[in-house]
Formats: structure tokens, C-alpha cells, sequence
């Protein structure tokens, strides 16, 4: 038996703490005496009802526990005692801490079932436990966009399931056979694209025009017309059958993807309006201007790979820590181009001509590069360049270890929610199974609309509501 000892909580007269009421609970097949007094701290609790209740006959007490012994007095509950250690808290210390290891949804189940309101717990706790929420959201979230991916929703018109069924085709790779070899051939068309364009620009590759100047294979034109067309069908579906055109648009990997096809059209439009106007000089640097932009390409390998939206999701929480990199940065900069300019000055053949020009041998310095193509001849110069580089290394190596952590945290927390909800699903479809296999009147839950019927009536601690929306979709 366990319990905290009487004399901590008594009152200092004897005579009152030795005829106050003893209440006697088992929790789970562990024994522990209460004390009255005590427990009616907090009246409207269920461990308080059992010291009004101790005179009542054996059958309303029983409606307050799971079993009463009326030889010895003992009343029986069948619930966790160690969430029932913290539970007891409330009465001696006013508020309550959850332990580690305990479930915060079970936990506030428990609370509920002692009839102890959630403001009695601590605020650690709270944040615990709204963060745990907000996971169980998630996952019903990635669970409902599963199923409908799977069975798509039933209430959607003819245009809408059109608009549903190639929105799953061209952005949800895992929801069938077709979108997963769609995702494939666009991912083969970034890596040809880019190949294409890099091998572009090689001399012995290139062609001379009419005027003598080098210009691209038509072999290597004729490869990247057919990408770009591939690109712009793919754009151009995916952006009619999005449920919301707007957020589409402004996305930001949408926003690559226009990039990655404009420069052509654009340079497309130019050449066919006559040769006077590719003539003009500034008209040759924009065009060549919108062809390097499709080095934007690259980047729709993000859209295929989920290392790389990690990646990008750590670096977006990463942000205070990038920003004092750049700040230790720019004030070891600013300093040790003026120190470095400083001591340099004066030497005949110096190479720092002025504060400004001496930033850039104080970033490569500082971040290790060190091309060389200007340096320090005097010895306080290059005393003042070997602080600089240690200082650099120290301010670069302080914010990496919590970017590389963020990066940890979210690969993580990602895999397991991909993996949460699949067992979700897994285990939906196994109860479904059960619900057919018993005898009775049982009908076939499917889909996102049977979800919250099938669990609910389970009655399982990890019940996850579904969002109401039922598009589970993402622009």
C-alpha cells in the first residue's frame, strides 16, 4: 500500500485528525487509505462524493465505484494507479502534474472520470497535452485524405469528382498505380530538362546560326520543347482541378513551376515577333536573362521529395538561428575589413584600397574560403586575418547544431505521422472486418463519412475526430 503519511496533512489537534473520516480506495490492486478532510477540499470531485456516500447502502455506493466491500470498507476502482498518483496531488498540492510516461489522452480521461476539471492542471502539462492534440490532428487529417484518395467523396458532383480525380492523379502519387508512374515521368522530365540545359551551354555541342553566333542543338531545342510542353500540361491540370485556384497560384512551388516554363514562351513570343526586335541589345540580355532562369527546374524536385520539404520546413523554424548567423556575420565582417584596412593602408603594395572592397576579403576569411586574391603583408594584418577566420568558425558553428536538430525533430515527427496514420487505417479496416464477421445486422463502413461512426462506437482511448472539411487536399 502507498500513500502519503497522514501527519504531513493532519491538523495539529489530535483529537479532530483521529475522528475524521477514512476512506479506504483499491485502484487497480493498489491499496491506499484517504482522509476525509482532505478529500473535501475539493467537494464536486468524485473522491469527495464517497464521503457523503459512506452511510448510503451498498447499491448507491456502487454507482460511484466499480465495487464496494462493505466488511472492510474498501471501495474498488478499476483505473491506472499511477495515473491515480498524480490524480491524488490535487488535494495536497492544488494543482496536478502529470508524470512522464503517461499518456496525455488517457490521463485526461481520467481526470474526467474523477471529475476533476483540466484548469487543475499545470501549465507544463497543458502545453504537453496541446501538442499532443495537435499530432491526433494531424494524423486524422493525413487519415482523412487517405480515405479519400482511396474512395473519393461521395457527396461531390460530376465536375467536382472529375476535378478530385485528377487532382489525386497529378498530386498525389501514392494514391494509385497511374499517379505514382505520372510522378515518375515528371521526375525524369526535371533531371532531362536540366541535363538538357547544362549541356547546352558546351561549346563543342553548340551551333552556329546565320549571323556566326553559337547557339543551342536543335537536337537539344527539340528535347526541351517537349519538356516544356510536358511541364505546362502538368501545370495547367493540376491548376483547373485545385480546389482552391487562388492559393494555387500564390504557392510557392507553383511559383517555380511558372518560372521553370515562362522563360520559353517568353523567348518563344520574342522570336517569332521579327529578327529587328532580337536585334535590339536589350531585348538579347533579357532573353538571355529568362534563360538562365530555368535553373528554377531544380527545384521541382522538392515537389517528389520528401527530404527536401523536411528540409525546407526546418530551415523556415530555423529562422531566428539563421538570423543571428548573419548578424555575428555581418558585425565580424564589418569589423575585420575595417581592422584589415587599418593596418594595411599604409604598405606599399596593399591590396585593401578601401573598407568596402576589404568586406569581401573579410567573408571569405571568415567563412574559411580564402581564394587568396587579396590578403594581408603586414604581420598585424595577418594577425588580425587569423582572429578573423577562428571568430568565423565559431559564429558559423553555433546556430548549426539547432537547424541539423530542427531537421531531426521534423524527418521524425513526419515518419511518424505517415506511420499513425497508416496503422489508423489498418486498424479501421480491421474492425470493419470484425463488424461484417459478427452475426447481426452490420453494414460496411467506408470511407471518410463512416470514420468518426466506426471508432466513436469502439469506444478506444485513441479515437481520432475527423476534420469536417472532406476535400483532404493541400494547394
Amino acid at each position: 500500500m502507498w500513500g502519503i503519511q497522514r501527519s504531513r496533512y493532519a491538523d495539529c489537534n489530535g483529537s479532530e485528525a483521529s475522528e475524521e473520516a477514512e476512506i479506504v480506495v483499491n485502484i487497480g490492486g493498489v491499496k491506499q487509505v484517504l482522509y476525509g478532510e482532505v478529500l473535501n477540499r475539493y467537494p464536486d470531485t468524485r473522491l469527495a462524493e464517497l464521503v457523503d456516500w459512506s452511510s448510503q447502502s451498498c447499491e448507491e455506493i456502487s454507482s460511484l465505484c466499480d465495487d464496494y466491500d462493505p466488511e472492510t470498507g474498501e471501495y474498488y476502482f478499476d483505473r491506472d494507479p499511477e495515473a491515480f498518483k498524480c490524480i491524488i496531488e490535487l488535494y495536497y498540492y492544488g494543482e496536478i502534474h502529470m508524470k512522464k510516461g503517461i499518456c496525455p489522452i488517457c490521463f485526461m480521461k481520467e481526470m474526467e472520470f474523477w471529475k476533476i476539471d483540466s484548469d487543475f492542471l499545470d501549465e507544463c502539462c497543458k502545453s504537453h497535452l496541446k501538442e499532443v492534440e495537435d499530432e491526433l490532428g494531424e494524423i486524422a487529417e493525413r487519415v482523412r485524405t487517405i480515405l479519400v484518395d482511396r474512395e473519393g467523396d461521395p457527396s461531390a458532383g460530376g465536375w467536382q469528382r472529375f476535378q478530385i480525380s485528377v487532382w489525386r492523379l497529378m498530386e498525389k502519387p501514392e494514391s494509385s498505380l497511374p499517379a505514382h508512374v505520372i510522378a515518375i515521368v515528371s521526375f525524369i522530365f526535371i533531371l532531362i530538362s536540366s541535363v538538357v540545359m547544362c549541356v547546352g551551354t558546351i561549346p563543342e555541342l553548340q551551333v552556329q546560326d546565320s549571323d556566326g553566333n553559337l547557339t543551342e542543338h536543335p537536337t537539344l531545342e527539340v528535347i526541351e520543347t517537349v519538356c516544356i510542353c510536358w511541364f505546362t500540361v502538368e501545370y495547367l491540370l493540376r491548376l483547373i482541378s485545385s480546389p482552391n485556384q487562388i492559393k494555387f497560384f500564390f504557392s510557392f512551388m507553383n511559383i517555380i513551376d511558372f518560372m521553370a516554363i515562362m522563360p520559353f514562351f517568353v523567348v518563344l513570343i520574342l522570336t517569332s515577333i521579327g529578327a529587328g526586335v532580337m536585334e535590339l541589345a536589350n531585348v538579347q540580355q533579357a532573353v538571355q536573362a529568362l534563360r538562365i532562369m530555368r535553373i528554377a527546374r531544380i527545384f521541382k524536385l522538392a515537389r517528389h521529395s520528401s527530404g527536401l520539404q523536411t528540409l525546407t520546413s526546418a530551415l523556415k523554424s530555423s529562422l531566428k538561428e539563421l538570423g543571428l548567423l548573419l548578424m555575428y556575420m555581418g558585425v565580424g565582417v564589418f569589423l575585420f575589413s575595417a581592422l584589415g584596412y587599418t593596418m594595411e593602408q599604409n604598405h606599399p603594395d596593399t591590396l585593401f584600397t578601401s573598407i568596402p572592397q576589404s568586406f569581401w576579403w573579410a567573408v571569405i576569411t571568415m567563412t574559411t574560403v580564402g581564394y587568396g586574391d587579396v590578403y594581408p603583408k603586414t604581420t598585424l594584418g595577418r594577425c588580425n586575418a587569423a582572429i578573423s577566420f577562428l571568430c568565423g568558425v565559431i559564429a558559423i558553428a553555433l546556430p548549426i547544431h539547432p537547424i541539423i536538430n530542427n531537421f531531426v525533430l521534423f524527418y521524425n515527427k513526419q515518419q511518424v505521422l505517415d506511420t499513425a496514420a497508416k496503422h489508423e487505417i489498418e486498424l479501421m479496416a480491421l474492425r470493419t472486418g470484425e463488424a461484417e464477421a459478427s452475426p447481426g445486422d452490420h453494414k460496411h463502413i467506408c470511407g471518410a463519412a463512416g470514420w468518426d461512426k466506426s471508432m466513436s462506437t469502439c469506444h478506444s482511448d485513441t479515437y481520432i475526430p475527423l476534420p469536417k472539411d472532406g476535400r483532404g487536399g493541400n494547394c
